[in-house]
């Protein structure tokens, strides 16, 4: 599945939340994190592969490292194909409702307060952005992108476990 993956330098287009059209050159970080806000795996991909296309191998990955009982995502992973591999896999998917034009499905009480937890994914890439240097990625090629961008997980991780332990 990875080999499968474009790592070459691509654009990238997204939707932010306030409905505008965002578009970069480059590359994309895709980090599965722990509850505690603590990287498990990271993939670098090119800027135009979906988030979806990388939940699996990610998730894959962080099985060999961890052992987790849910798998929390937002709704860009809304699939059946997910959402099956997971269980399969003996976890429990959490994964946002992407209505796609239908009803949107909400979580049962339970999950939704587990639901919650998903925030340090959040926090996690928002700290390595702001301040371990992912911003602004000043040298070109995937396999020094990818070093430039794993010394900062490295950081991100150190920092966030010292903070766990005090």
């Amino acid at each position: 599945m990875i080999a499968e993956l474009n790592t070459a330098c691509a654009k990238g287009t997204k939707i932010n939340a306030q409905g505008y059209k965002i578009s970069w050159k480059g590359y994309k970080l895709h980090l599965d994190t722990a509850c505690c806000g603590v990287p498990i795996s990271a993939l670098l991909t090119g800027a135009n592969v979906h988030d979806s296309r990388v939940a699996l191998p990610l998730a894959r990955i962080s099985a060999q490292r961890v052992d987790a009982c849910y798998e929390l995502m937002d709704a860009a992973y809304c699939s059946t194909v997910i959402r099956e591999e997971i269980q399969a896999a003996g976890r429990v998917p959490l994964i946002d409702h992407n209505p796609r034009g239908g009803q949107k499905k909400e979580f049962a009480p339970h999950e939704a307060q587990r639901y919650k937890t998903r925030t340090g994914a959040e926090r996690c890439n928002a700290r390595l952005k702001d301040e371990f240097g992912a911003r602004h990625v000043q040298v070109r090629g995937h396999a020094k992108v990818m070093c430039h961008l794993m010394l900062g997980v490295v950081a991100l991780c150190a920092d966030q476990l010292t903070r766990l332990l005090m």
